[in-house]
């Protein structure tokens, strides 16, 4: 079921999921089954069950974008404080 969205600039969804995930789950889907079937892989399964776990949305957020938004704080931008004593 497509919902169309309350504010115009807001992203389409498609139940609980972007348009966009559900693009990259579908693909991810299909290399997943190719793999299984023909090499006996099951891990791109796994990683494709993980995106789409972590890709659920809830109030315009999800799981995925605070792991980003964490690790954007705590490891790639962190900020140094330094503090002097002024006599």
């Amino acid at each position: 079921m497509y919902i169309y969205p309350d504010n115009l600039k807001a992203k389409a969804t498609l139940g609980l999921w972007q348009l966009r995930d559900v693009g990259i789950i579908g693909i991810s889907l299909i290399i997943s089954a190719l793999a299984l079937t023909q090499l006996g892989f099951f891990m791109p399964l796994v990683g494709t069950a993980l995106y789409s776990f972590l890709s659920i949305r809830f109030s315009d957020t999800s799981v995925l974008d605070f792991i980003r938004y964490a690790s954007a704080y705590f490891i790639t931008k962190q900020q140094l404080f330094t503090w002097r004593v002024h006599k």
